[in-house]
């Protein structure tokens, strides 16, 4: 990707890391990061152009307190910025760990691009519930109307964690402290806003996070994934609850695999969530990443969820400890009125704010502050599941593609050993039966690093990800790497991409009919690249011709492989002298590879023209034509010196490889027309080296007769004289 300008990328500053906070400003063009120790503002088009920078370090005496509390001086007592929300036209709200002390100030970004201003405020604030203390702890935040909400832990140990509500006009609320029903050890991922109705005054704040699972609560399962919901309005209560969350509900979010008995293969941690906006606001579709904290295996997937389902578990039973047990059972008792977790507003009646609702209500609140049914995903499954590779899923942005025959959601899914999947989900019959397409799999970043944070462009097509080692930028589709045929684009099935008559190019919907050669959902090249009919069944005009040579009992691997990843290799044999293709029969001689084919032994047999065709979707591309001759080792024997003969009796298999060696380094030599001209190259070469040799011998003896010369003299000038 680098060779082909496809990929820019900043390394980072060598006093800095932990490139991972992201704020997206479309209409300033400005990428803003937040890392270790600075702040970064990168243009849209080329992050490397006209880059601006803010450093912003812990004070000295904070470091030092730090450090004097037991932390690693260099690696946690920094100012790593978590977070970074725009407050205003002109400027944003930015909080950092401080070195274990948080830390919050405004930047200052200017009202239009063209200002240019990227300053920070001289007044700084105290950071507390609104940043974590610790860089390794996850925490997420979202300003909204001047209010600032934020997961996060309060403390420096780490042990108080709750859901904030700071700034703003009112007293800072929170969720109630050391709890364990309400949050457990929680890891936040994503606050979003998500309205309820058409009246503001129902909007509710979604949390998306990772905890320990409850006592009792699904034994054996150390983590569970959530989503909880709180008012926007949510004052407090009056006599209980006060400056607490009244409306706080949680429910755990399911994704899981269904196994046979009704044992399920559990995805529990919560990796990064996404909601694709849809034409209404209201409802959503949220696609979230999991991983397995299984020590059996390992595995990440993706679950889409819909707002309808999350809005019919929080409406149904609450979780209540019952029974002798004291395990957690669906409450069965009377719920107070209005429900628990109702927003005060007119659509529900009567109640102007949380702090006018009953004390039956607040004391509920408190105890029941868990949902009995989990959120099931869309379709009951995974969309996308992958095990026992050497990689997890980190990160997740999609993108919604109007295509010729409809729109799709393309997926660009980070992992944690830097690289990015690009993967479309087409309906074959509905939602709830989806096609997987991997379109590409590309690295990066030089090293193996997690991606730790994704965001998406559309406007200028452009995807931008960071991790501890910097920031990558690189465009939203690659239509070039597709090949050069009508065939090859289609059946790439990229709704990005479309054939416009000479190329693999970018399909615009609005643009003529001619631009128009795409098949998502079927990728069928026979209905959609009419020059098809002009080929015969051999693709004259289009497939690549090569000659190789291989000696008789020696290896050969003819290399072929396909574009695509979904495409499966078909091999055939036409001997010389006949027509008719042979499928080539595989076994422990003749191997079949990703890359091509091994032939451990090569015999006269072997000799012919071997077809390389790639299999999709019923359609047979042809890739490549191999015409291989085998030399027999006999007369390669007679021919070149030194070499014994094949009926000598005589292990030839060493001598074979080093002529074999010298056969390869000459092959692709523009003069070399036959076998015999290869033989009298190889028969002078060895002439050539016979006689360097010779010299060299030579030259060595006359080196050590002069030697021998030197030292009979140096012995006589050191005998001591004869007595006379």
């Amino acid at each position: 990707m680098l060779e082909s300008s496809n990929l820019v990328t900043f390394d980072g500053l060598a006093n800095s890391s932990s490139y991972d906070t992201f704020l997206l400003d479309e209409e300033r063009g400005r990428l803003l990061v937040g890392a270790e120790d600075h702040l970064f503002s990168f243009d849209l088009v080329n992050i490397n152009r006209d880059k601006k920078q803010i450093a912003w370090p812990a004070t000295p005496s904070k470091r030092d307190e730090c450090k004097w509390a037991g932390k690693d001086f260099w690696k946690e007592c920094n100012n790593f910025i978590r977070v970074l929300q725009p407050y205003n036209q002109t400027h944003l709200y930015i909080c950092g760990t401080g070195a274990f002390h948080p830390i919050c100030a405004f930047l200052e970004m200017g009202k239009r691009a063209e200002d240019n201003v990227f300053r920070l405020a001289l007044h700084f604030e105290n950071g507390r519930g609104k940043s974590p203390y610790d860089p390794k702890m996850l925490s997420a935040s979202l300003l909204i109307d001047g209010e600032l909400y934020s997961g996060t832990s309060a403390d420096f140990m780490g042990r108080d964690f709750a859901i904030f509500r700071t700034l703003g006009d009112h007293h800072p609320i929170r969720t109630e402290q050391h709890d364990s029903r309400w949050l457990n050890d929680p890891r936040f991922v994503g606050v979003h806003l998500i309205p309820e109705s058409d009246n503001p005054e129902d909007d509710k704040i979604f949390l998306f996070f990772k905890e320990n699972a409850m006592d009792g609560e699904h034994t054996g399962k150390a983590t569970i994934s959530r989503i909880g919901q709180l008012c926007k309005n949510d004052m407090g209560g009056h006599r209980s609850l006060v400056n607490k969350w009244t409306t706080f509900l949680k429910a755990r979010l399911l994704c899981s695999v269904p196994g046979v008995n009704g044992i399920d293969t559990h995805f529990d941690e919560l990796q990064d969530v996404f909601l694709m906006s849809s034409k209404d606001p209201k409802n959503p579709v949220i696609y979230a990443v999991f991983t397995t904290s299984s020590n059996i295996f390992k595995g990440s997937a993706v679950c889409m969820y819909n707002m309808a389902d999350i809005r019919r578990v929080f409406l149904g039973p609450y979780a209540h400890r019952d029974g002798p047990n004291y395990q957690w059972v669906p409450f069965q008792g009377r719920v107070p009125y209005p429900r628990p977790g109702t927003c005060p507003s007119k659509t529900f009646g009567g109640f102007d704010s949380t702090k006018d609702l009953p004390d039956d209500v607040i004391t509920f609140a408190r105890g029941h502050p868990a949902m009995y049914n989990p959120v099931h995903p869309i379709g009951g499954r995974p969309i996308m599941v992958r095990t026992d590779v050497d990689y997890q899923f980190s990160q997740l942005v999609v993108d919604r593609v109007e295509a010729e025959d409809g729109q799709y959601d393309v997926m660009f899914i980070g992992t944690d050993v830097g690289t990015v999947l690009k993967v479309v989900m087409i309906p074959k019959e509905s939602w709830h039966d989806l096609e997987e397409v991997v379109l590409e799999e590309m690295t990066v970043f030089r090293d193996p690093t997690p991606i730790t944070a994704m965001e998406l462009s559309t406007k200028q097509q452009q995807l931008y990800l960071g991790s501890a080692l910097g920031v990558s930028q690189m465009p939203l589709h690659r239509c070039e790497v597709y090949g050069k045929a009508c065939a090859e684009c289609c059946l790439a099935r990229d709704p990005y991409c479309a054939w416009d008559g000479t190329e693999c190019s970018r399909y615009f919907p609005t643009a003529k009919r001619r631009t128009r050669r795409q098949d998502i959902r079927n990728g069928d090249p026979l209905s959609q690249c009419s020059d098809l009919q002009h080929h015969d069944a051999d693709g004259v005009g289009s497939v690549e011709d090569r000659s190789v040579y291989g000696v008789e009992n020696s290896s050969m691997f003819l290399e072929c492989s396909p574009k695509s990843q979904r495409a499966l290799i078909y091999w055939q044999l036409q001997k010389p002298d006949e027509d008719r293709r042979l499928e080539i029969k595989f076994d422990e001689r003749v191997l079949r590879t990703e890359q091509g084919l091994l032939i451990r032994s090569l015999a006269q047999s072997d000799t012919g023209v071997y077809h390389c065709q790639a299999v999709e979707h019923g359609f047979i591309q042809p890739l490549l034509r191999l015409s291989l001759q085998v030399i027999p080792a006999q007369k390669l024997g007679d021919i070149l010196p030194g070499l014994p003969a094949a009926d000598a009796g005589v292990d030839q298999s060493a001598k074979h490889r080093l002529w074999y060696r010298d056969f390869l380094s000459l092959l692709d030599h523009p003069d070399l027309s036959s076998v015999e001209e290869f033989c009298d190259r190889v028969w002078k070469k060895e002439r050539k080296q016979k006689r360097v040799k010779t010299q060299h011998a030579a030259k060595w003896r006359r080196l050590q007769e002069n030697k021998k010369g030197r030292n009979r003299r140096t012995h006589e000038l050191q005998r001591p004289p004869r007595s006379v």
